[in-house]
C-alpha cells in the first residue's frame, strides 16, 4: 500500500501526526472518518498523486498519531483542534491553499477547517457525513 509515498511522524504545535505524502500538483488533504486511520484512502491518493500532492495523516487521537492531553469540555478532542492540526500540518509541508476531502467523522474536521480558515481552503468535499445538526 501507498508505494511511492513518505511516511512521517511531523510534530506540529498541538499534537504529532503520523502522515503519509507523495505527489506534485495541488495539494489536497485527505481525512479519513471513525474507527479509521490514513489508511481508508489506500486505494484513491495512489490514484490523485499521480497530478496532486497527496496528504494523508491520522488525525489526533486515532491510528499513531498523539493523543493530546484533553480538557474537561473536551476541547483537546474538538473538531476544531483537529482543524487547527490540519492548518499547521499543511503549513509544515510548505502549503498557504489546499483542497480539503473528508470522510465521516474527518468530513466535519474538514467543515470545520473551512469555517474557521476559508482563506486557507481552496476546494472542500464532504463524504459520507450526516448532517451534525440533524443528528443531534
Amino acid at each position: 500500500m501507498f508505494d511511492g509515498f513518505k511516511l512521517d511522524f511531523l510534530e506540529l504545535s498541538e499534537a504529532t501526526l503520523r502522515v503519509r505524502h507523495a505527489g506534485s500538483g495541488p495539494p489536497v488533504l485527505l481525512l479519513h472518518g471513525h474507527p479509521r486511520t490514513h489508511t481508508t484512502w489506500h486505494r484513491v491518493a495512489p490514484l490523485l498523486a499521480q497530478s496532486c500532492t497527496v496528504v494523508c495523516p491520522d488525525l489526533r487521537g486515532f491510528g499513531r498519531s498523539s493523543k493530546p492531553a484533553d480538557s474537561p469540555n473536551h476541547s483537546g478532542s474538538s473538531k476544531r483542534a483537529k482543524a487547527r492540526d490540519c492548518i499547521d500540518l499543511m503549513t509544515r509541508l510548505g502549503f498557504e491553499r489546499f483542497s480539503i476531502v473528508g470522510h465521516d467523522r474527518g468530513a466535519y474536521t474538514a467543515f470545520r477547517t473551512a469555517l474557521d480558515y476559508p482563506d486557507r481552503i481552496e476546494r472542500l468535499a464532504i463524504l459520507d457525513a450526516v448532517p451534525i445538526l440533524e443528528a443531534l
